[in-house]
């Protein structure tokens, strides 16, 4: 479980990165579906799709070091 969530901060951070620079370049990433996001004045780039593959790959990563 603890796993689960390093691997979920650590997804949100890799997801937050990689949209930002896919969206500042004006793409959208495709498959991945980059959007722009504005809440209370705050924007920035998201992908659901990267942040679930994100955490999955940093997931099995902190399970291949754990064992």
């Amino acid at each position: 479980m603890i796993a689960f969530l390093k691997a979920a901060v650590l997804g949100a951070f890799l997801a937050a990165i990689v949209s930002a620079v896919i969206g500042h370049t004006g793409g959208t990433g495709g498959v991945l579906n980059v959007r722009h996001f504005v809440i209370q004045g705050f924007g920035f780039y998201w992908s659901w799709m990267l942040f679930v593959g994100a955490t999955g790959l940093a997931f099995g990563i902190l399970l291949i070091m754990d064992s």
